[in-house]
């Protein structure tokens, strides 16, 4: 794919309440419920705290980060970032975005880490529990597997094993890569949320675009090691500061 077509992604999600403890009775329930297959020896409430924040049936996207190429032939690579307390304002300004990507740029596809198991299916079941429809860019449900154009660069590494899962972290050290996890990382996100004390929460949701914002950079510079095209040192990559969405 020419890297000037390319919209890398990647999300942040919290569980849609501070504990367990914090849910109503039937949400408990269906909590117990779901979790009930697991072998993990862990009581409800602390798998909440593990496991509720990558369910979308239990949590909320509070940031998504988009990069692409603003112009290719001086290697400028942009950077925004929706992030937020409103889910569905969240979610509203992401498909606005993409809205006006799509008047710029006549074609695309979307790139990014495991978004083919994780990101997009993500974003498409919380657009459906915000009673927002599903738009066609995103819809890959019929698709066969050669109709869609989305590059992953966890699927890409896996070379056909199945049984394989790498890290984005792992997979920037064994690329000899920066690691995108300088200032937290994904198990910390949730903790961050739910600070109790908004001066602190507010700092918190910085840290988490900012966060997010380096995930896409990090796989920006993968893309390109791993297709052979390894010039992602020239590139200049410019974080637009954008505001809190509440």
């Amino acid at each position: 794919m020419n890297p000037d077509e390319l919209l890398v992604i990647d999300i942040e999600t919290a569980s849609e309440y501070s504990s367990f403890e914090e849910m109503g009775e039937e949400w408990k329930e269906l909590w117990v419920e779901k979790i009930s297959k697991t072998k993990e020896d862990v009581c409800v409430s602390d798998m909440y705290h593990l496991r509720a924040g990558v369910m979308a049936e239990f949590s909320k996207i509070i940031c998504i980060s988009i990069g692409y190429f603003h112009s290719l032939s001086e290697m400028k690579f942009k950077i925004e970032s929706f992030y937020g307390y409103d889910e569905k304002k969240l979610l509203d300004t992401f498909l606005s975005f993409m809205i006006k990507i799509s008047e710029i740029k006549c074609k695309w596809n979307f790139a990014g880490h495991n978004i083919k198991e994780f990101d997009i299916p993500f974003i498409c079941r919380r657009l459906l529990i915000n009673n927002l429809a599903i738009p066609a860019f995103l819809n890959f449900q019929n698709k066969k597997p050669w109709e869609s154009t989305v590059l992953d660069t966890f699927q890409y590494w896996r070379f056909g094993d199945y049984k394989n899962f790498t890290s984005l972290k792992l997979l920037a050290k064994a690329l000899n890569l920066p690691s995108p996890k300088i200032d937290i990382d994904g198990s910390m996100v949730g903790a961050l949320y739910w600070e109790k004390n908004m001066a602190n929460r507010r700092l918190n949701m910085i840290r988490i675009a900012n966060y997010c914002s380096k995930d896409v950079e990090t796989t920006m510079r993968i893309i390109f090691k791993l297709t052979g095209k390894d010039f992602s040192n020239k590139c200049s990559v410019e974080i637009v500061k954008s505001e809190l969405i509440e």
